[in-house]
């Protein structure tokens, strides 16, 4: 048979976004699905290991694009992911999230006519300093069936002239995938292995090149979370390129002298573990902001803006600013109850699976 739909997935939270959605499609239809692994991500945390705990098997094709610029990666991708599209002759492409691997699969999609579905549409933060901001805005542009998780990315995407009946409200295939294992995370204990008691630390992660890329900002965040850790334990797992910049300025040591746990970055079930027990978590992440409000955990977002607002209206999200002496804000404290924000209920992933199956249609267009 012949691939139905095509997955293009290059970092964790694609991952974590697309699996709801591919298991969904298997336990409704026999349609041949294909996952093209870009290797955006390939740090075994933050690829091969997050694929065994979300139960995804090993990619039908692995890519190894790697890192690189922004240009050089979504390039690298554009050209991978069109070969892969050329002999797999798939009916609908589907991406997610808003990395470079997303926009790269899209754009290949769309310049050999194939219709894309983006998972995650109409995230706006309105900052094109943001790399995934750009992403974001083309790959909705390109796409064909639009899954959006909140009211506030349908108007987004309403005014920017997307028609309705490519808006398909869905809701958050990410906290699909929170549900599915945060009883297994909780089993887990995670935080036992770092002598930590629940609900009295601070989770940190912080990869934004806006927070990580620039020596005197990076030194001065630093500083705050050496004085947070006088304060509060402070667990730190660190992205491989925020690593690299704390390695390269001599930073890394002195949070470590400062008692910062500075972990190497965890799997998705021992990350999950750790965020379930933290009595606050800081972060520049989007989708962190997400299942903190789902979890009830007080986030504290280290960014002048998110293109995620359900959590801080309807969430437990808040902004800090740009300020790193805003960190001395962040104070962990009890679980609270988790958001009840719309379509956050663990099925948005049979609902986007129902909507490709019905799109799918013998001449490969997209009904």
């Amino acid at each position: 048979m012949s691939v139905s739909l095509l997955y293009v997935v290059g970092a964790r939270p694609n991952f974590v976004k697309a699996v709801p959605v591919i298991d969904a499609v298997c336990a409704r239809s026999e349609v041949v699905q294909c996952v093209v692994h870009t290797g955006q991500h390939y740090d075994s945390a933050l690829s091969a290991n997050v694929l065994e705990d979300l139960g995804l098997p090993k990619p039908d094709r692995f890519l190894g694009v790697g890192s690189g610029t922004h240009a050089d990666q979504t390039g690298r991708t554009l050209i991978a992911v069109e070969r892969a599209l050329l002999e797999e002759q798939p009916k609908i492409v589907v991406v997610s999230g808003d990395v470079n691997a997303t926009l790269g699969g899209a754009l290949a999609a769309a310049k050999v006519g194939i219709p894309v579905a983006h998972i995650e549409s109409g995230l706006r933060s309105r900052d094109r300093t943001m790399p995934e901001e750009i992403n974001r805005l083309l790959t909705d542009q390109l796409a064909d069936l639009l899954f959006v998780h909140s009211e506030d990315a349908v108007e987004n995407l309403r005014r920017e002239g997307v028609a309705d009946e490519q808006i398909h409200f869905v809701g958050n295939t990410m906290i699909d995938s929170l549900r599915r294992f945060e009883l297994r995370a909780l089993e887990r204990a995670a935080w036992t292995r770092f002598s930590l008691r629940p609900e009295e630390f601070v989770l940190v992660t912080l990869h934004r090149p806006s927070n990580v890329d620039d020596e005197d900002r990076l030194a001065a965040i630093a500083d705050e979370l050496a004085d947070l850790a006088s304060r509060a334990p402070v667990v730190f797992p660190i992205h491989p390129r925020t690593r690299a910049r704390l390695d390269d300025t001599g930073l890394l040591g002195r949070l470590e002298a400062a008692g910062v746990a500075c972990l190497e970055p965890l799997g998705y079930i021992d990350f999950l573990s750790l965020e379930t027990a933290a009595g606050a978590v800081l972060t520049d992440s989007g989708g962190i902001q997400e299942e903190a409000s789902a979890l009830g955990i007080r986030c504290f977002t280290l960014r002048p803006n998110t293109e995620r607002p359900v959590t801080l209206t309807l969430g437990t999200n808040r902004l800090l600013g740009d300020d790193p002496a805003s960190i001395r804000q962040v104070m962990p404290g009890p679980r609270g109850a988790a958001a009840e924000i719309p379509g956050w209920d663990g099925h948005a992933g049979e609902r986007a699976a129902d909507i490709l199956l019905a799109a799918l249609v013998d001449d490969g267009t997209v009904r």
